[in-house]
């Protein structure tokens, strides 16, 4: 029996979320965007995903009112996407989902630790901080190598993103 293509039968707010941010590749798009990744190209080189499947969740997604597609600022022909609201509110449970398969899948080396740019308390399990008692916003949070990240990535996005940063802002990566 094939499965299903939609969730449509389900009357469930995680099914209709799903529909969204349910297909394979997605979060990680989500994920990159909210470090900083705004480039077609870049979440291309990042991600290894191919070309038709990233145009399709970069579709999908601001459709959905995650992303906005926007021109680039130095290079109008070209366009970037940039988190929104919407989008914003996806960090929390992308930390979450980050906090379970940093303690089941890496062995005690986290690969991205995330501290409240406030305090520089490391964020707990849902982004909170403890030392605060909020749940931090995506763009009060800072984010620095752990012990598990490759020090010498390949891929200049990657590079980027093994250097300490604020989420939300926009990647520079190295020249080629």
């Amino acid at each position: 029996m094939a499965l299903g293509k939609d969730y449509v039968s389900q009357q469930c707010s995680m099914a209709r979320a799903l529909e969204v941010i349910g297909e394979r590749w997605t979060l990680l798009v989500v994920r990159d965007a909210l470090y900083g990744v705004r480039r077609y190209n870049d979440f291309l080189v990042h991600l290894g995903i191919p070309r038709a499947v990233l145009a399709g969740r970069l579709q999908t997604l601001v459709a959905a009112g995650v992303l906005e597609k926007r021109p680039c600022a130095d290079t109008p022909s070209r366009h970037e996407y940039v988190v929104t609201e919407r989008g914003r509110q996806l960090w929390w449970t992308l930390c979450a989902l980050g906090a379970w398969g940093r303690d089941n899948f890496t062995e005690g080396k986290p690969l991205r630790i995330f501290r409240h740019g406030a305090c520089g308390t490391e964020l707990g399990v849902v982004g909170d901080c403890p030392a605060c008692g909020i749940l931090v916003p995506v763009e009060d949070v800072e984010m620095l190598p752990g012990p598990g990240l490759d020090p010498e990535p390949a891929d200049p996005v990657s590079r980027a993103l093994a250097r300490p940063r604020r989420l939300l802002q926009p990647i520079e990566t190295d020249p080629v």
